[in-house]
């Protein structure tokens, strides 16, 4: 995986500079930065931490869009290529 690579949005998405989906998006693109930080740096914790709260920001925003908007939930999972909630 290259270092720069970037999730790129459908421009129906790109345009919402505040949007949910814009939101979540952001949050995948900084994931993938720091999983390409810890194949070098594996005990680096405090970045540790700090995924660990970007992930549960994405989980937060990804149930919020499941409950208002299922279709756009369902696009923006497809597109982003992350696994769904995991339903009960």
């Amino acid at each position: 995986m290259l270092k720069n690579s970037f999730i790129r949005l459908s421009p129906v998405f790109r345009e919402k500079e505040g949007s949910i989906e814009r939101q979540i998006s952001d949050l995948t693109n900084r994931v993938t930065r720091l999983n390409y930080h810890f194949q070098k740096h594996g005990k680096d914790y405090s970045s540790q931490r700090g995924l660990w709260k970007i992930l549960g920001r994405r989980k937060r925003l990804l149930v919020y869009l499941f409950r208002t908007n299922l279709t756009s939930y369902q696009d923006l999972i497809n597109q982003l290529g992350i696994r769904g909630l995991k339903i009960n």
